[in-house]
Order: structure tokens, then C-alpha cells, then sequence
């Protein structure tokens, strides 16, 4: 009998939010922070394991936000950019021999669970080595990305991103057509957020 692949969460929102002007972590959503959102639609999509890698204002956000039952990973190198994070997150992860990892950024608040358990569906169907949600022709985010990708990232310099990694594996990678706008709503400025409502 076949062991179910081990599948994790990672949920980057160390950022200086530089564009938003305050916390994007902290933002509102439908009356609650977008780092809770996030949080929320992982553990509603069935993601049992999950770690929160904070940075910027790290304490504030963990005083606001309930993370109770969510690793939390401090990145004191946040400033070095999101590599550097999903590195963090990626070490405090290592000892739970994961099979892939929904790779879910805090600035994409309106993904539903539904689109989540989607992804992993069609992750356990074929196994990629990557997973991709695609609206309307568009690449989104979260990314399910397999233990097969995890040296390569941990390997990669603070000023590469994960995209030099998951190029590499393009022409194996799983583009899951998803009708969730939110996997591209990417929220980086005050004017977006005042988009979202």
C-alpha cells in the first residue's frame, strides 16, 4: 500500500512591503489580515503543516495575527529578498521529509481553497515537478513545487529568484487551468488594495 505524498505549506510575508507603504501581512481582506487569509485557505485545503515566514516588523505581526498550530520562521536577512526567505522556509521544513511544498506568498490574499485542493489534486495525479495555477492564459501563484527543486533553491545566490530554479523544469511543469482570479491578484500597492475592496 502507498504512503500518501507528504505535502507542506510555506507561506512567505517577510517583505519590507515597500510599495504598500505599511505591512502587506497586515493588510485587510473581507475583515481579516491578509496573513491570516492565507493562512486560513491553507488550512481549509487541507494543509496540515504549515510555516509562516516573517521578517519585517516580524514581532508586530505575530502580536496581531493568530498563528497558533503554524511554524513560525523569523528571517533576519529578509532584506536580502524573497530567496532569502523561501530559504528560511525551506531549512525550518527539512525535517519533516516532504514530498513538495504549496509555495503561497502574502501579497495573493483572494486564492480560495477550492483552487488549493485543485493544485494538490492534480500535484498527486501526476506528480510534477512543478504545479502552476493559470487564469485565463496567466501563471499564478501558489506554486507546488516537489522535493526534486528543494536542493536547487537552496543553492541559489540572494539576488537569483525561485523562477531561475523553476524555468529549469518547464517543460515537465503542470499548468492547472483554474477559473480563481485570485491566483493572479497580486495586491503591492494601495491602489491595488483599494481594487480588491
Amino acid at each position: 500500500m502507498n504512503t500518501p505524498p507528504a505535502i507542506a505549506g510555506l507561506v512567505l510575508a517577510a517583505g519590507a512591503s515597500g510599495r504598500m507603504g505599511s505591512d502587506k501581512a497586515l493588510a485587510l481582506y473581507q475583515g481579516r489580515t491578509f496573513l491570516a487569509s492565507v493562512v486560513a485557505t491553507a488550512r481549509e485545503a487541507g494543509i496540515e503543516q504549515l510555516a509562516v515566514v516573517l521578517g519585517h516588523h516580524a514581532d508586530e505581526i505575530r502580536q496581531a495575527v493568530d498563528l497558533s498550530g503554524v511554524q513560525v520562521v523569523v528571517n533576519a536577512h529578509y532584506h536580502l529578498g524573497q530567496t532569502s526567505s523561501l530559504q528560511a522556509g525551506l531549512r525550518a521544513l527539512a525535517g519533516g521529509n516532504y514530498n513538495a511544498l504549496v509555495l503561497c506568498l502574502v501579497d495573493h490574499p483572494a486564492v480560495s481553497s477550492s483552487t488549493v485542493r485543485e493544485l494538490i489534486a492534480a500535484y498527486l495525479d501526476c506528480r510534477a515537478p512543478v504545479v502552476v495555477p493559470l487564469f485565463e492564459g496567466r501563471r499564478g501563484h501558489p506554486v507546488i513545487i516537489s522535493q526534486e527543486l528543494f536542493g536547487p533553491m537552496q543553492a541559489l545566490n540572494s539576488d537569483q529568484g525561485a523562477n531561475l530554479v523553476i524555468r529549469q523544469y518547464q517543460d515537465r511543469t503542470r499548468a492547472v487551468p483554474v477559473s480563481d482570479s485570485g491566483v493572479v491578484l497580486d495586491i503591492d500597492d494601495p491602489q491595488m488594495l483599494a481594487k480588491l475592496g
